[in-house]
């Protein structure tokens, strides 16, 4: 509570200082979650001498890097509520209704964060010999995702605001759309642009 009180009083820079501190880490975060799926996706699984893996019952590189991955997307969804929560100046009564919300609603996030995930894995397999179709594919999926980020924000503003204000919701969806926007600058400076 001290805190978030010495928080208040800091104003614009104490926002600025803490969601700077805060965003370097997930940025690391995510630079490494992007590395590491386009690392896994360009290199079959192999064994130490360098001869592919049998992948009945072995673990795979990719798993690995996949499990990896799923850790590092845990870390950055705890920095976000910790960015949020550090932000939000809610009332005990208004945080016992917002939290589940927002549980829900990053639950639903995530849904959309999996496709993401999916289609940043599959870009890595093939952008460097991705045809016309498979490009104009990959690129009305990745925009029907932003699309469906959108329309899920629209869908849980009502939602917010039947707990919180108005100017709350909004806040909370500033701050929603601040730190999206930043792990989305981040995962896209570390993914390659398609050569024609």
């Amino acid at each position: 509570m001290q805190a978030r009180e010495s928080q208040r009083q800091a104003g614009p820079s104490g926002f600025a200082g803490l969601v700077g501190r805060r965003m370097k880490k997930t940025f690391v975060f995510a630079a490494f979650l992007a590395t590491c799926v386009l690392m896994a996706a360009q290199q079959p699984a192999q064994d130490a001498g360098g001869k592919p893996q049998d992948t009945g019952k072995n673990v795979t590189a990719e798993q690995v890097n996949d499990a990896n991955v799923q850790l590092m997307r845990q870390d950055i969804r705890s920095e976000r509520k910790k960015i949020v929560a550090a932000n939000m100046p809610l009332t005990e009564m208004e945080a016992t209704k917002f939290w589940p919300l927002y549980d829900r609603y990053i639950g639903e996030t995530i849904k959309v964060n999996d496709l993401r995930y999916a289609l940043i894995k599959e870009y890595a397999q093939s952008y460097s010999t991705m045809t016309d179709a498979q490009a104009d594919s990959f690129i009305k999926r990745w925009v029907a995702l932003d699309r469906d980020n959108t329309q899920l924000r629209l869908k849980y503003i009502p939602e917010f605001e039947n707990v919180i204000s108005h100017k709350k919701t909004a806040l909370f969806f500033q701050i929603d759309r601040r730190i999206g926007m930043m792990i989305e600058l981040q995962l896209a400076s570390q993914v390659p642009l398609l050569k024609p």
